[in-house]
């Protein structure tokens, strides 16, 4: 079979990875909270995994593997949203839930085998912490519930710090419960405007790492292969993850591995720098979600990635050249560049190679393979890369006016200087007397477009 190598971060290097069980490999990967639409930074994960996850179908069988992905739907962002919005928090996180996997659907993920909800596995969450106040690895007080990290003498390996660095070097919440400032609540009050459940400790909600604790174990069982995530996750969410559940008796997760985030142009994502954007954003600016995904694919999961507009280009241009030679070609198999590629520690970018060098020699069919295995494209090349179906009337309507006000003016540097535009652009201009035409080329790239009128 197949051998697959990935980087663990628990031990900070690449091994093979061995499931527990060959028909049934698990993996979990942290979701989103779901109060608003996601920002492209939070698609890195999901489409490194979605990647991940077809990778294991492809070797292991479509109906060995098993993928779990949460939805964070009990929160206080969501609880101040629903504060500020005056609506409801169901109604806030059916929607947003609903958005998100509208927008990862068009950056072709698939959806994992289980998709849980936190607020549906309360009470596996109750069963759990009252494990771990049995056996005094967590206490109550003041409704709270809190786990002693002192007591868990394995706390910081995942991360490489220890208790001391931690409090040393981070914002630790300070509280009159706590008997130590490291110690972090599994169980909090609710009051009449926020959600809560009936508990031991009084009506009151879950903290945030104890849901995919409670849930991981539920669905996957006490041991599991793989546990995923971007690498902000790393401390505090996973490191008390792993507290948590190692302390109650699990084996918990064998793989860690944890993508790095992303930056915008350069900058860090900010909406201070104005470069903040939605996946939404993008894909309503006219980005398909073929691009998007490319552009994600370019570099290696464990690099910073810099989403910018030349990638995007330089993406949509790739990916119409390739539609336009697979025209026609039957579904075929996945190249074995491409996946040898990606058993290396999920090479996307090798596995991109492979297609160019696919394109490159005429192997069509195969490259259809591939592309379809990437998630690059369902069963038929998208619209969009038809470019004979893009709507150019606005723009030709713009070329038109520019034209008439030269030949009034006798200055036809505009005209000039706008064929230059289409022609950067990868569309040629027609002029007759009766209107101007434009016609895509093979090269047209319409985001160079954008802005125009």
């Amino acid at each position: 079979m197949t051998e697959i190598t990935l980087y663990n971060t628990a031990i900070r290097a690449k091994e093979v990875l061995k499931p527990l069980d060959a028909t049934n490999v698990r993996m979990y990967v942290c979701g989103p909270t779901v109060y608003d639409r996601a920002h492209i930074g939070n698609a890195r994960p999901v489409i490194i995994f979605d990647v991940l996850f077809r990778l294991l179908r492809h070797v292991y069988g479509e109906n060995s593997v098993t993928y779990v992905r949460n939805f964070t739907d009990v929160d206080d962002k969501i609880n101040a949203r629903a504060a500020e919005s005056g609506r409801s928090i169901g109604d806030i996180t059916a929607e947003t839930t609903q958005w998100f996997l509208d927008d990862m659907g068009a950056v072709g993920a698939l959806e994992p085998t289980q998709m849980p909800r936190a607020t549906a596995y309360i009470p596996q969450m109750v069963a759990m912490i009252e494990t771990l106040v049995a056996d005094g690895y967590a206490y109550e007080k003041e409704g709270h519930v809190l786990f002693r990290v002192r007591k868990y003498e394995d706390y910081g390996k995942l991360s490489g710090r220890s208790v001391d660095d931690m409090i040393a070097g981070a914002r630790v919440e300070v509280a009159p419960y706590k008997e130590d400032p490291m110690d972090f609540v599994m169980w909090k009050p609710s009051d009449a405007a926020t959600p809560g459940w009936d508990s031991p400790w009084g009506r009151g909600r879950p903290g945030w790492h104890i849901e995919c604790s409670a849930m991981a174990e539920d669905l996957l069982g006490s041991e599991f292969d793989i546990h995923g995530g971007g690498n902000d996750l790393t401390f505090p969410h996973h490191e008390n993850e792993i507290a948590q559940s190692k302390c109650a008796g699990h084996g918990f997760a064998n793989i860690w591995m944890h993508n790095e985030m992303l930056q915008v142009e350069g900058k860090k994502m900010s909406k201070s720098l104005g470069n903040f954007f939605t996946v939404r954003d993008l894909l309503d600016k006219g980005v398909p979600g073929e691009v998007i995904r490319f552009v994600f694919l370019s570099t290696h999961y464990r690099k910073p990635m810099d989403w910018t507009a030349q990638k995007a280009a330089d993406a949509s241009k790739t990916l119409r050249k390739w539609y336009a030679l697979i025209d026609g070609e039957p579904n075929s198999v996945v190249s074995q560049d491409a996946i040898g590629a990606l058993t290396d520690d999920l090479n996307t970018a090798g596995a991109l190679a492979a297609l160019h060098t696919l394109a490159n020699t005429g192997e069509t069919a195969m490259l259809r393979g591939t592309l379809q295995f990437l998630g690059l494209m369902g069963d038929a090349a998208p619209a969009w890369a038809n470019a004979s179906e893009f709507d150019f009337t606005q723009w030709e309507a713009h070329f038109q006016a520019v034209r008439g006000a030269a030949m009034a003016a006798k200055d036809f540097g505009p005209v000039d200087a706008l064929k230059a535009m289409f022609a950067n652009a990868g569309v040629e201009v027609r002029m007759s007397k009766d209107g101007v035409e434009l016609v895509a080329g093979p090269d047209f790239d319409a985001s160079k477009l954008e802005g125009l009128t």
